[in-house]
């Protein structure tokens, strides 16, 4: 499972510029190396991104280095944090149904 986001700013990554990127789910033995979700759950239950680690999972699920996502517009950035923490909550066989 993947998605391509498109990015409001383009940022250079391996030499070439990228006006999107594919995010693919994270796996379980990246998820142990990264050791950190990358949103944090509050006593009163508010859900909240933790910036250092999604971005880590940014680098790893995207294939971008970490000096491409220091160039990240702060837009995209939030809108890929949200999406790397969505595929936490989410199974991988969950399917839409109609």
């Amino acid at each position: 499972m993947s998605e391509v986001v498109k990015l409001s700013a383009p940022i250079e990554a391996h030499g070439e510029q990228l006006s999107e990127l594919t995010i693919r789910r994270p796996t379980p033995q990246e998820a142990r190396a990264i050791k950190g979700l990358p949103y944090k759950i509050d006593k009163d239950e508010a859900v909240s991104i933790d910036l250092d680690i999604a971005a880590k999972y940014i680098v790893v699920c995207a294939g971008i280095p970490s000096s491409s996502v220091n160039q990240l517009d702060l837009a995209d950035l939030n809108s890929l944090s949200w999406l790397i923490a969505g595929f936490f909550m989410t199974p991988a066989s969950a399917t839409l149904t109609a």
